[in-house]
């Protein structure tokens, strides 16, 4: 199943169109349930190279090129939209506002961070922001040194004198995200508080618009795809499984870089930041799919490194390839301090994923399928 993929172009630098997209994605607001604002971004940027563009009744977006018809493959591309964050519960008398956590949150990251709330009160236009408390450390009670607080233990001030106040701002149920915006480290190095995952749906609809460059030699449908509420359940995936059933899915996600200190390589292997995207293999992952993925990226001079995934991957792969054994390659991008608000990242490691993928969808043949011969 050897074939020869085309060649998108050079997969190490960013164009700048691409790059303002990516920090306009990373730094809107778009917590799990709550992540139609930044569809809006993704929709409006995908929809200048796609045929067709469409969104479902939860906002997982869609955007398509390629032919289309009896016989002709569909293979998706997807990343999730969403980001971990952090939903009202509780206000109490003295204004002072608790919270749950949107998808899995270190809470002992989060002390002295500022939040920024989308209020649905009723004449609030503006966002509402606050901080998580962070008593001085002259005030600490010594006796509980060292001790991480839960969840509930924490609270965060937006400036309210009383309940009714707090209350007038925000209601039981509003999401917030941390206010941790994109930066760069330097010309290659990025950090920003919701790489995970913006940067898959940034992924799906860069290797859309490449695809898009070639359409001559696209032979297959393309469809972009920027899912919901993964952090919370896979959720959107298992609705685009169904809705959408391609013939192959490519998924992208963050995986860790565990070359920073105090990381166990006999348990969670070696992933060198700015080291090359990371493949994974096995359980969810198509032999046929990685084996491709693997032969494009080597035509591409894209270096991989591979991650042993026997079990589940934690990532939208494991809600796609379960409905009717949709095949399914997975490629994540290396990032250090996953679920903080400093996720950092190679841009040319970013770059190269969409490169790759375009490269795979532009190497499939008409009616092209996966599957083993036994």
């Amino acid at each position: 199943m050897s074939t020869a993929a085309a060649t998108p172009g050079p997969a190490d630098t960013i164009r700048p169109e691409s790059l303002a997209f990516l920090k306009e994605l990373l730094d809107t607001p778009s917590p799990s349930g709550f992540e139609r604002d930044g569809q809006r971004v993704w929709m409006k940027y995908a929809r200048g190279f796609a045929t067709k563009a469409w969104n479902d009744s939860y906002n997982n977006c869609f955007a398509s090129f390629g032919p289309e018809g009896p016989g002709v493959s569909t293979i998706a591309i997807c990343g999730h939209a969403d980001e971990i964050g952090l939903m009202v519960n509780h206000f109490d008398d003295k204004g002072f506002v608790y919270c749950k956590a949107i998808g899995g949150i270190d809470t002992g990251s989060i002390v002295g961070k500022r939040v920024r709330f989308n209020s649905s009160v009723p004449g609030v236009k503006n966002p509402v922001i606050g901080l998580i408390g962070a008593t001085a450390i002259h005030l600490q009670d010594k006796s509980a040194e060292g001790k991480v607080r839960k969840m509930h233990e924490l609270f965060i001030d937006i400036g309210a004198a009383s309940g009714d106040e707090a209350r007038a701002k925000l209601a039981i149920g509003d999401a917030g995200v941390f206010l941790d915006g994109f930066m760069h480290i330097n010309d290659d190095i990025v950090v920003a508080r919701a790489l995970d995952n913006r940067i898959g749906t940034w992924i799906a609809a860069e290797a859309l618009r490449l695809v898009a460059e070639h359409a001559a030699e696209l032979k297959v449908r393309v469809v972009a795809v920027s899912t919901v509420q993964e952090e919370v359940g896979l959720r959107g995936a298992q609705m685009i499984a169904r809705s959408l059933a391609p013939d192959v899915a490519l998924v992208t996600d963050v995986g860790h870089a565990t070359d920073s200190p105090g990381i166990s390589h006999a348990q969670h292997g070696f992933f060198k930041l700015a080291g090359g995207p990371k493949i994974a293999v096995g359980g969810a992952m198509q032999p046929e799919v990685v084996a491709r993925l693997t032969e494009v990226a080597g035509n591409l001079s894209i270096p991989l490194q591979r991650a042993a995934t026997p079990g589940g991957s934690g990532t939208d792969t494991d809600a796609i390839f379960v409905q009717g054994g949709i095949p399914c390659g997975l490629v994540s991008l290396p990032i250090r301090y996953m679920h903080t608000t400093v996720e950092m990242t190679s841009l040319r490691d970013l770059n190269r994923i969409a490169h790759l993928f375009a490269g795979f969808a532009l190497g499939m043949k008409q009616g092209e399928r996966f599957a083993a011969t036994l």
